[in-house]
């Protein structure tokens, strides 16, 4: 499977891009007029840049063809541990051993936190998400998660491997309030689950405490607002009970 780029935004790069040349040659001794229409060309000529750069993304029995910007290479399945669609429509990859050195982990796994390689932006592309998850699912081979509609069992498994560095949340903090729901999501019920998420959101209302040596707070943010989404939606109209 081909992907395409979505160049829904060139036609208006262009015209952006000409109506600021414009404008900057009749500027005369309008500073602020001049500034203004500079600003609109190189906003413009960035995004035609972008839009007229070279790209190639196919999904097939063998792996993956990429060519984008900040990422080129040829990469089969077993370069990758796993692979997932993230809440934000990104593909990303967590590296195996066969994968080449160099490539940057500027993202997460959804699950579970490993450092991740994002591969694509599904919302560049012309295909729908579902399209191309529909491929991840066919060839790689059980390594792919959609993580758009990641099941609270789920999560309630998952091992969440935050990175440790200097100033970051408390360790032993943000250790008891992940298992403390994935307890509720394991084993609980509507009662114990609806405890377990307002644990979680009155500790981050009242700020999650800080350590010299902690937890990397993104990372930690995000695994909790996908927690608290998995417990909450598994507390349905029907777990409530009804005053007599």
């Amino acid at each position: 499977m081909e992907l395409h780029r979505n160049r829904g935004a060139l036609p208006l790069a262009v015209v952006c891009l000409v109506a600021g040349v414009m404008v900057v040659a009749a500027a005369g001794d309008g500073l602020l007029r001049l500034l203004v229409a500079l600003g609109v060309v190189l906003i413009a000529g960035r995004v035609l840049v972008g839009a007229l750069r070279p790209f190639r993304f196919v999904i097939g029995p063998e792996g993956l063809e990429v060519r984008r910007p900040g990422l080129r290479g040829t990469y089969r399945w077993e370069h990758f541990d796993a692979l997932a669609v993230d809440g934000a429509s990104r593909l990303v990859g967590v590296p195996g051993a066969g994968l080449p050195p160099g490539l940057p982990a500027t993202a997460r796994h959804p699950a579970d936190s490993r450092p991740a390689v994002e591969l694509l932006d599904l919302t560049q592309v012309r295909e729908h998400p579902d399209e191309v998850v529909a491929a991840l699912i066919r060839w790689s081979g059980g390594r792919f998660t959609d993580a758009r509609t990641l099941s609270a069992a789920d999560l309630g498994a998952a091992e969440f491997d935050f990175t440790v560095g200097l100033r970051g949340y408390d360790i032993r903090e943000v250790d008891r309030l992940v298992r403390r729901a994935q307890d509720a999501l394991a084993q609980g019920g509507p009662a114990e689950r609806r405890a377990a998420r307002a644990e979680i959101e009155q500790a981050r209302a009242a700020g999650l405490l800080v350590a010299l040596r902690g937890y990397n707070t993104g990372q930690v943010d995000e695994a909790l607002d996908l927690l608290c989404a998995a417990l909450t939606d598994s507390d349905t109209p029907t777990d409530r009970t009804t005053p007599a």
